[in-house]
């Protein structure tokens, strides 16, 4: 082990005298960080668990190797944003001054474009190549598409931003993109050959004019590494010391890359932690951090273990939980808070009776001084707060929503709220626009001239209705412009309650949805759960007032339930979605919808791998909690797809003792 010693390419250890650090590492690190840290050559993989100060590490470790004689410029730092970068160079800049300005860091993709520009040309490369960001690849998509009439189809072909995943997807993942079609995109298999050939129309269009995408930087770099040996060897022996921060999330193509660039040296230093491996949906490869030492035989491997985030009875329940996975590096956080409370499974009724509960708990702790935004709901799909945000809005909460779209920003709860308050209030101009917009034929024009011809019913005592069916459309928008008619006379007849009203404009609307939306399926389980939320109502006015903003224009996260807007400094309950949530810390997190079903998803439930990772989400979501940990679940909940009821709370709490936490029941 290198301790003290000048740093030295590639031959044994030896010790000097001579090296005196300006720094006490054995003091400022815990006995496995310091480990960790003076580890400076060979092959090494820090697993770092939640909490356990794994940035402090790769701070120290920054700075030991530049004590210890590596020129600042031969130390490459990859990280997965530009921020994290930048944050652990300058917090090893006040450790050691300006040498740290020299060290090579940043993401794989800002490196990937510096090596490029450099010596593309090795592989056909004009280093004068532009980068297309996303919003411009969809644009090309777009275009491409078009061009070959496939936005013209009777049957709906993809739209330019779904297309662009797919194609992302491919790369990521190292799938074939007729893989990625059928297995995440059933409903548009009918296409699969005209997709594979705008695929191939995209990459032939990018190589004529000299465009890169974010995808074609990893592949580039790849490449050039892999086809010409010579500047493989010399990048090798330019970075003469890797760190990687977050292994876990790498894809199979960053994970070559790091290979690669090992080529005259095993000087590697990985930092993750395998049971935070949550995102897979955007190509991490979870087996890149299990597989490194098959990848690097002599790999040594360092183990944080020692948590500065949560008390002992957290930290028992989330071990437990992690402890049941198939695959794992074995690891027991433990922390030198050993008292405090144990985490609370609640069980509820149903949805709003958590929903209430989470509002009650919440009020209680800032009443026992616990601040709103040290305070955070957690759910593993963004459409599970919707209740709750409802709740909330009633009990004079303000709140922020991290991840996924508010309740009522998604554009397919808009529209079909649209139709509701047409109901409640015929002269709703902003409605009526929405609604009839839908409509393939109106645009702004026509849609002017109905709301018009309307109003002036309506101005006149006439009824409305009569005054819609006597407008008109040519081809299939006169159809739907009928249909629609025809569905506010069977609303307006029948004294409904909201569902039932909801279910007749999802009858209509459905179709709509599957012809606006690519990813209609998951929009249709978020209507489903609108409909959950209106069986609560008997009346119409009761569930729109519940529902709607004051004024309509703002987000829930915008203004308290007052309409008074929400200022900088104004205390808000956080809402997000674990993905969202990884990384970040409160004193009390509350983990909603822990129903076996919901999360982990039935979805999943047919796939150990999806399975796995749906558990490492549930260690993510209950590592944030610092001092309060309340998992929740609503009971009998009725699953309309499969038409079966969800009752047990998340088999991810099976096995483990009752002993590590409290039990609750609101029924």
């Amino acid at each position: 082990m290198i301790e003290d010693h000048p740093y030295v390419l590639k031959r044994p250890s030896t010790v000097s005298a001579s090296i005196r650090f300006t720094i006490d590492y054995e003091k400022e690190l815990n006995p496995a960080q310091y480990a960790a840290v003076s580890a400076l050559d060979g092959p090494v993989l820090v697993i770092a668990g939640a909490g356990s100060g794994k940035t402090r590490t790769l701070v120290y470790r920054v700075a030991r190797l530049i004590e210890s004689g590596l020129p600042p410029q031969n130390l490459l730092l990859l990280t997965f944003t530009r921020k994290a970068a930048q944050e652990m160079l300058n917090r090893a800049g006040l450790l050691l001054g300006t040498a740290c300005d020299r060290v090579a860091g940043g993401t794989f993709h800002s490196f990937s474009n510096t090596i490029l520009r450099r010596h593309g040309t090795a592989i056909g490369l004009d280093p004068a190549f532009t980068i297309l960001d996303r919003s411009d690849s969809e644009d090309v998509v777009h275009l491409l598409r078009n061009a070959r009439g496939l936005g013209d189809r009777e049957k709906r072909f993809p739209r330019k931003n779904t297309l662009a995943d797919m194609f992302s997807a491919s790369v990521n993942k190292a799938t074939a993109l007729e893989e990625i079609v059928l297995m995440d995109y059933p409903h548009f298999s009918e296409h699969l050959d005209p997709i594979l050939r705008l695929e191939k129309a995209y990459a032939d269009y990018k190589q004529q004019r000299t465009l890169l995408d974010y995808d074609d930087l990893l592949l580039k770099l790849r490449e050039l590494l892999e086809t010409r040996d010579e500047i493989c060897q010399q990048l090798s022996e330019t970075y003469r010391a890797i760190m990687v921060d977050e292994y876990q999330d790498t894809n199979k193509i960053q994970a070559r890359v790091v290979r690669l660039l090992c080529a005259c040296h095993e000087n590697i230093m990985v930092v993750g932690d395998d049971a935070q491996s949550i995102y897979s949906f955007r190509g991490a490869h979870f087996k890149n951090i299990m597989d490194f030492p098959k990848e690097f035989p002599k790999a040594r491997i360092f183990k944080l273990e020692e948590n500065y985030r949560s008390t002992q009875p957290i930290l028992n329940l989330t071990n437990e939980i992690i402890n049941q996975a198939y695959e794992k590096y074995p690891k027991h956080l433990f922390t030198h808070q050993k008292e405090g409370r144990r985490p609370v499974l609640v069980r509820a009724e149903n949805e709003n009776w958590q929903s209430r509960f989470v509002c009650q708990r919440v009020l209680e702790l800032r009443e026992e001084g616990v601040p709103l935004e040290e305070m955070a709901v957690l759910f593993r799909s963004s459409h599970h707060s919707f209740d709750l945000e409802i709740e909330l809005v009633k009990q004079g909460l303000p709140f922020v929503k991290r991840g996924g779209f508010k309740f009522i920003e998604t554009t397919h709860v808009k529209d079909v709220l649209a139709h509701l308050r047409v109901m409640q209030n015929p002269r709703d101009a902003v409605s009526w626009n929405r609604l009839l917009m839908l409509i393939e034929g109106v645009g702004p024009k026509k849609s002017h001239a109905i709301i018009a011809a309307l109003s002036t019913a309506m101005g006149k005592e006439t009824d409305w209705l009569k005054a819609l069916k006597a407008q008109s459309l040519q081809g299939s928008g006169g159809a739907v412009l009928k249909e629609v008619t025809r569905l506010f006379e069977d609303l307006r007849e029948a004294a409904q309650v909201p569902s039932e009203q909801l279910n007749r404009i999802y009858t209509y609307y459905t179709p709509l949805l599957s012809q606006r939306f690519d990813d209609h399926p998951k929009r249709i389980k978020d209507l489903e759960h609108l409909y959950a939320i209106t069986e609560r109502y008997l009346n119409l006015d009761e569930f729109l007032s519940d529902i709607t903003l004051d004024p309509p224009s703002e987000s829930m996260s915008e203004i308290d339930p007052t309409g008074r807007p929400i200022g900088q400094d104004d205390e808000k309950l956080i809402l997000s979605t674990i993905h969202s949530a990884k990384g970040l810390e409160w004193h009390t997190v509350f983990i909603i919808w822990a129903l076996d079903g919901k999360f982990p998803s039935m979805y999943s439930f047919d796939n150990e791998d999806e399975l796995e990772e749906e558990r490492r989400l549930m260690y993510v979501a209950t590592t944030r909690a610092k001092k309060g940990l309340y998992i929740t679940y609503p009971m009998n909940v009725y699953e309309k797809v499969l038409g079966t009821f969800l009752s047990k709370p998340s088999r991810f709490l099976n096995g483990i003792p009752r002993s590590l936490y409290d039990t609750w029941s609101l029924l």
